[in-house]
């Protein structure tokens, strides 16, 4: 597998915070990587990063061989690297296919196109038949599909997600599982933040833990979910992990 996604060195402070401490790494295309770590340990930040929305003090984010550090969010997003957020924003007013429709005309095609693909993701993500209804309906896991959807009508390579398991209930987690996966099957590549480390453990092919905006480990989900440095950064000791 080829990379499609190369980080290299960046770093971002705010003040006297340093969010993001010289994180490397590569993405190769057909992956799926997790991102994962205790609060504040500049997950969201890396993400914004990567994603056009934060500009890094130092190092440079390459994208299918082209630096994408300086380029606006619109300009990333139509090279086919798409974020979703972590607390999804439908617009409430308006339908899910007229939300996904949103996505669609990002690509300067007509309504009636737009209509067509935004129906297809919404079929993709198992949100047909609420195409009608009005988003300010939508459950939280609807709204995570939605927002997945969303991007999906923008013709995404690589999928930023942003907790696409937060606040879902445990039913619908083996189903979004099983969405991502076929995602990844059909060409798209998936780097997600997680909190939910079941779902890191049965989705991803690698994690990187971070903390205190460093990346500490890397590897296999169940490597990197045991590495001592890994267990203190969540619980404050190995001992407490131990117990």
């Amino acid at each position: 597998m080829s990379s499609l996604l190369a980080v290299r060195g960046v770093s971002k402070s705010f003040g006297g915070l340093h969010a993001v401490r010289a994180v490397s790494f590569d993405l190769s295309a057909g992956e799926i990587l997790g991102i994962i770590g205790p609060n504040g340990a500049g997950k969201s930040t890396l993400f914004g990063i990567i994603a056009g929305q934060v500009r890094p003090d130092r190092g440079d984010v390459v994208f299918d061989g082209r630096s994408i550090v300086g380029l606006p969010c619109e300009a990333v997003a139509r090279l086919g690297l798409v974020k979703t957020f972590q607390t999804s924003r439908p617009f409430g007013t308006m339908t899910f296919l007229e939300n996904v429709m949103v996505g669609a005309l990002s690509r300067n095609v007509g309504l009636a196109e737009a209509r067509a693909i935004a129906l297809q993701q919404l079929d993709t993500v198992g949100l047909a038949a609420q195409a009608e209804r009005p988003a300010a309906w939508a459950s939280t896991g609807q709204r995570k599909r939605l927002e997945i959807a969303r991007a999906l009508a923008t013709k995404p390579r690589l999928l930023l997600l942003d907790e696409p398991f937060g606040g879902v209930d445990l039913p619908s987690v083996d189903a979004l599982v099983e969405l991502l996966q076929r995602l990844r099957d059909s060409g798209i590549t998936l780097l997600v933040i997680e909190h939910n480390l079941e779902a890191v453990h049965r989705l991803v092919d690698r994690v990187i833990a971070m903390h205190l905006g460093e990346a500490i480990a890397e590897g296999t989900a169940e490597t990197v979910t045991n590495d001592p440095r890994v267990i203190q950064a969540y619980l404050g000791s190995t001992e407490v992990a131990h117990a």
